[in-house]
């Protein structure tokens, strides 16, 4: 399984940008997607998830801004982010969680920045 990230970068406090991660090797449309950050010297943490049925669940730090989608037609989930702030900080990290009778797996890609200027 192969997630590529793509769309990190810096913006000011208040702008937007929309994260998309790609999958290859899954079948995408029986897995759950999320979305992950780390900033440094802080653990990584779930920003939100979406599952095969298109429940989405959020971080209560982001609730309200961030909306994950996905396109099962592309293989790509998506984090659009809004009103973003100068603690959304972070490299974000895409996930896939492959559900099987024997348990599940979860891959991960490779992480872009977002870096938010006050």
């Amino acid at each position: 399984v192969q997630l590529v990230e793509s769309g990190g970068g810096l913006v000011q406090a208040g702008g937007s940008l929309r994260l998309s991660c790609t999958a290859s090797g899954t079948i995408f449309s029986r897995d759950t997607m999320a979305w992950y950050r780390q900033a440094p010297g802080k653990q990584r943490e779930l920003v939100a998830s979406i599952t095969a049925e298109g429940a989405t669940n959020y971080a209560d730090s982001v609730r309200g801004r961030f909306t994950i989608s996905r396109d099962n037609a592309k293989d790509t989930v998506y984090l659009q982010m809004s009103s973003l702030k100068p603690e959304d900080t972070a490299d974000y990290y895409c996930s896939a969680e492959e559900h099987s009778p024997a348990g599940s797996l979860e891959f991960w890609g490779q992480g872009t920045l977002v870096t938010v200027s006050s």
